[in-house]
């Protein structure tokens, strides 16, 4: 006898169960597998070859997220020990011989499996750039033995390169909006949100050479040489973006100091930038060795200096002010100083590098009032040198100069590049976003890897998005199969 209708029914809506259950697990399987198999990581290594020091940092992320946001992590960052590479312009070996200790450390972090898959860059900045304004065959003698001395290692050395001031800016820019996830964000749907243009972080950066400003404008940018442009995850950014050569920490303290010998009548200078009871003895040539220092200089640079400190702040920020050209801009509300084009500032900002490291010595990050750090940097500049030593032993080296870098930044930021008592509550001293080290470096590295897609890449998204989709289907679809079959196994038994 044949089956019922009722029987062949039932049959049939457990065979659909059956299949759309199976499918249903397979697809979430899919999914389970592509989270929880261990995903292969890679490794980048960037060295910071700065004009005081070299830094080296080792990212990482997972090659199953290669193009996609936020998966680029710091691993290491190191220091490498004595000054920057444009100091051993008369011995070059040297140069390459300091940066061993930090590739080392960098070698024993990756595993030895990666190294030879692991690309290995070189950045020189302010101080190279001087260098080769100087001496051009010095410097391409230091990058020489540097490309040398790190073409040797096992990994994959990309090479050593002078960075433009306008590149160094722009990459601390992509640096800090990356790391922040403000480039590109994601919905719960699985579609990518391009970012406000007024939430975009701008960029702050003081080396010991240059110091660098990096922003979107609220308008369009009038003198096209301040202007960067980059597509990333499908948006065109236009930020401008304009460096200072001359205007970074060591080279001002060199300018300010040269100034104030050509002022005084004696090699006895009273430096009002120093605090009061300070006496220190230096030697005349190094400080007319950069190309920033335009002031004569004496006929005897065998010489030593004396310089004694008066503690006057009022004085030292009069001595500062001459180190720029303000009266150039004077009756231009599109100009910072020395005739430089500037729209007017916007946003939030992040200051980092020099700026940081000067106001956390002076306990003024990361968002001080204005007043505060007015008060406080004054104060400072008050104290006696006894006291300022004995409040902060182990900082010999540069301890004299955080009066000068505290008033000087002060100058910078509100005459310099006119930020206001509105605008100044936007900036943050930082030194350190999303757990990664702020700067030029990682940004550098995204733009050479391609890491960061010109194009939004959708595709790994909404791949994943339709098959949890798919599932979902599936799963009603089981559900309703097997709410079916019980139904019709009931009127089975009546």
């Amino acid at each position: 006898m044949g089956l019922t209708w009722r029987e062949r029914a039932f049959t049939a809506l457990l065979g659909a169960a059956a299949v759309s259950g199976l499918t249903t697990l397979i697809l979430f399987l899919v999914e389970a597998t592509n989270i929880l198999l261990p995903a292969d990581t890679k490794f980048g290594i960037v060295f910071d070859a700065g004009s005081s020091h070299t830094s080296l940092f080792v990212y990482q992320w997972l090659a199953n997220k290669e193009n996609d946001t936020g998966v680029v992590s710091q691993a290491l960052a190191c220091r490498a020990k004595g000054p920057g590479i444009s100091s051993y312009a008369s011995d070059p070996a040297q140069a390459g011989e300091s940066l061993q200790g930090c590739l080392e450390a960098a070698l024993a972090l990756i595993p030895k499996a990666k190294h030879q898959q692991t690309p290995m860059f070189l950045g020189a900045t302010g101080g190279m750039r001087l260098l080769s304004q100087k001496n051009s065959s010095q410097a391409e003698d230091v990058f020489a033995a540097v490309s040398q001395a790190l073409s040797r290692s096992p990994v994959a050395f990309w090479g050593a390169e002078l960075l433009a001031g306008q590149d160094e800016g722009a990459l601390g820019w992509v640096t800090i909006n990356y790391v922040l996830g403000l480039l590109v964000q994601y919905s719960f749907s699985g579609e990518w949100i391009q970012p406000l243009e007024g939430t975009l972080v701008g960029a702050l950066d003081m080396g010991g050479a240059s110091t660098q400003i990096t922003f979107v404008p609220g308008g369009p940018i009038l003198d096209t040489t301040t202007q960067a442009t980059f597509r990333l995850y499908g948006t065109e950014h236009s930020v401008y973006t304009h460096s200072y050569l001359c205007f970074g920490r060591d080279q001002m303290l060199n300018r300010l100091l040269a100034g104030l010998v050509q002022s005084s009548p004696s090699l006895l200078v009273r430096h009002p930038c120093y605090h009061s009871g300070y006496r220190g003895t230096l030697a005349l040539a190094p400080l007319y060795g950069s190309p920033c220092v335009q002031a004569a200089a004496p006929r005897d640079l065998g010489q030593n200096l004396t310089v004694e400190g008066t503690g006057n702040p009022g004085a030292c920020v009069a001595a500062i002010r001459g180190l720029f050209n303000f009266s150039s801009c004077d009756g231009r509300g599109d100009c910072a100083f020395d005739r430089v084009y500037q729209p007017p500032v916007r946003g939030q900002f992040y200051a980092f590098s020099n700026f940081y490291h000067t106001f956390h010595f002076l306990n003024l990050t990361p968002r001080p009032p204005l007043a505060t750090a007015n008060a406080t940097i004054w104060e400072f500049c008050q104290r006696p040198w006894k006291l300022v030593e004995a409040s902060s032993p182990g900082q010999d080296g540069q301890l004299r100069d955080y009066c000068a870098s505290g008033l000087y930044i002060l100058t910078l930021l509100l005459e310099g590049y006119r930020f206001s008592q509105e605008t100044w509550g936007g900036i943050e001293f930082r030194k350190q976003a999303g757990g990664t080290d702020i700067g030029w470096t990682l940004g550098y590295m995204l733009n050479l890897t391609s890491l960061i897609p010109a194009e939004a890449p959708a595709q790994w998204r909404a791949q994943s998005y339709g098959v949890w989709v798919a599932g979902v289907v599936f799963l009603v679809l089981t559900l309703t199969a097997i709410l079916g079959a019980t139904v019709v196994q009931l009127w089975l038994r009546d």
